[in-house]
């Protein structure tokens, strides 16, 4: 039997905040049972294991993450639309850490297709479409923007800008400008 008020729901919400303390690498079944005063077997019911549990998370981080791109795109485009898509990102790496580990967690094929990935694959082209890019060039676009974004994104919250000047607000500026200088200016193969 359940135990009343636990569901995968609620597990998932729990599993996602506790990324967020604790590393999406330390949330297992047992540390989520341990932080509801259950056993482990309880969560069964609602979990099948815990790569079922950081799927879930994983798939909660990339709907939120695409929420939160899309609200940022709403209205721009061009340089104004990559840097609140850019900006949208390193916000939610910031304030979920945790969560934005969960959302580079490889897939299934099945799940990934059924994922927010693919709202944001999509966002990334709408912003494209601002910079006359066709294909395979905008493929390529998408991920060299995805590359740089999540580089710098990861580099910096590992404290890897920490040790000199200029600051890193200062160097994510330059890295915008440039992306936007490259986008407009695409080279031809």
């Amino acid at each position: 039997m359940a135990r009343a008020g636990l569901t995968a729901e609620r597990l998932t919400l729990a599993g996602a905040d506790m990324a967020d303390e604790v590393g999406f690498d330390n949330v297992t079944v047992a540390a989520l049972a341990r932080q509801f005063g259950v056993k482990d077997a309880s969560l069964y019911s609602h979990l099948k294991n815990s790569q079922d549990l950081r799927t879930r998370i994983a798939l909660l981080a990339l709907a939120e993450l695409a929420d939160r791109v899309a609200a940022a795109l709403a209205g721009r485009a061009g340089k104004d639309a990559l840097e609140a898509s850019a900006n949208a990102y390193r916000d939610y790496a910031r304030e979920h850490p945790g969560r934005y580990a969960a959302a580079q967690l490889r897939l299934d094929p099945e799940v990934a297709a059924t994922s927010a990935g693919v709202r944001h694959a999509q966002m990334t082209r709408a912003i494209l479409r601002g910079y006359d890019l066709t294909e395979p060039d905008q493929t390529h676009a998408v991920r060299l923007l995805g590359s740089v974004f999540h580089g710098y994104i990861t580099m910096e919250s590992g404290g890897s800008f920490s040790h000199s000047a200029p600051g890193t607000e200062e160097t994510w500026v330059r890295v915008l400008d440039a992306l936007d200088s490259l986008l407009r200016n695409w080279p031809a193969p």
